[in-house]
């Protein structure tokens, strides 16, 4: 099967290659680095599957590049700002220049920190994202959104930094967890939910093989999900208007991981994905209430996600307050109250300001 390529239009183009083999094409990869330095970025469950592989071809292609690695330990609750530190720190000891490269392996959380660290490293050097998690796939690792957690909220310390390239082998996909590939095809799932309703038939008709990994099926959804964002991030790349649409399920997910404590790992919690599934199926019930969808809809997209093996209900011991006063410190809340990606039904999503607490709070509550 040979690679899939999406191109990223905007004022920082760049490619999206998808396929399987492609962590260990030293040609495809090396080519992304401008410089001689290289920091691997990637945490304790991931490097030791691929960071050797990644590092191999690499010095096939240019055996003069000057490579370290930085690794963190892996989960959501390592995102902050101290693992930012470390990894500034690495690329000091490396000795780093302006066109040296940070390379990305990992799933989001790397993701994001490692671009992040990309950023702020000499006012700004290249990220290479290689991601290895379907939800980074097709999510986390386009677009340019890099940030770190604080205790008050998600993502909340950031920058707009797009990648260099990103390049996606799903042969890793093979090593992921069940739980974490049922996680992304939440994220998968929302593409179609906002732009494109024929794509849910379709996620439907190939649940089962996206379900046990089959390398075809997976290929295809990264793809059509790679090239919905890209549309989008070409447009707005620093959600100043539609891309903010991206965010359908988010400000009610975040809202449930940052109540958690980010300890998605656990087996109770919900992880990044779970979140984003549950807040999928409350925006759409926000949608309804605000007579702006048909519940039809809302049950359609609830029987799907139940299918890919993912959650759509709160989590027990959530209070709705609590939910709402994280709702009311999440970025997408502006002077105008609390503001929500809504939908008019599958397939068409929209921003809407100014939501009543009592609205949501309806929502939150338990039905």
């Amino acid at each position: 099967m040979s690679a899939r390529v999406i191109e990223v239009g905007g004022a920082t183009p760049y490619r999206i290659k998808i396929g399987p083999g492609l962590l260990d094409d030293g040609p495809r990869l090396a080519g992304s680095l401008r410089g001689r330095h290289a920091l691997i970025v990637s945490d304790d469950n991931v490097a030791p599957l691929y960071a050797d592989r990644a590092e191999n071809a690499l010095r096939s292609t240019r055996p003069e590049l000057v490579i370290a690695r930085y690794v963190m330990p892996a989960g959501e609750q390592e995102k902050t700002l101290a693992r930012f530190g470390q990894c500034l720190d690495a690329l000091a000891a490396l000795g780093a220049t302006r066109d040296a490269a940070v390379v990305a392996l990992g799933g989001g959380v790397v993701g994001d920190l490692a671009g992040f660290a990309a950023a702020c490293w000499m006012r700004g050097i290249d990220v290479v994202q290689l991601p290895t998690t379907l939800l980074a796939m097709v999510d986390s690792s386009v677009g340019g959104k890099t940030a770190v957690d604080l205790p008050a909220g998600k993502n909340l310390v950031g920058a707009f930094h797009p990648p260099r390239a990103v390049i996606a082998d799903t042969t890793a996909l093979r090593t992921l967890p069940a739980r974490e590939l049922r996680a992304g095809l939440a994220e998968v799932a929302k593409y179609g939910a906002i732009f494109d309703a024929t794509f849910l038939d379709w996620l439907d008709a190939h649940a089962e093989r996206l379900l046990r990994g089959d390398d075809a099926a997976l290929t295809e959804a990264v793809a059509r999900s790679c090239a919905y964002k890209a549309a989008v991030v070409a447009r707005d790349p620093f959600e100043r208007g539609e891309r903010a649409l991206l965010n359908f399920g988010h400000t009610f997910g975040h809202a449930i991981e940052a109540e958690q404590g980010y300890s998605g790992s656990g087996s109770e919690a919900l992880n990044h994905g779970e979140a984003v599934a549950v807040g999928m199926i409350l925006a759409a019930r926000l949608s309804t209430a605000l007579d702006l969808a048909p519940a039809a809809d809302t049950e359609r997209l609830q029987v799907l996600l139940q299918r890919l093996g993912l959650p759509t209900s709160i989590p027990a011991g959530l209070q709705p307050q609590a939910l709402l006063a994280r709702m009311r410190l999440d970025k997408k809340a502006d002077a105008a109250g609390l503001r929500f990606v809504l939908w008019d039904g599958a397939g068409r999503a929209r921003i809407v300001s100014g939501v009543p607490d009592e609205a949501v709070l309806g929502v939150l509550h338990p039905a």
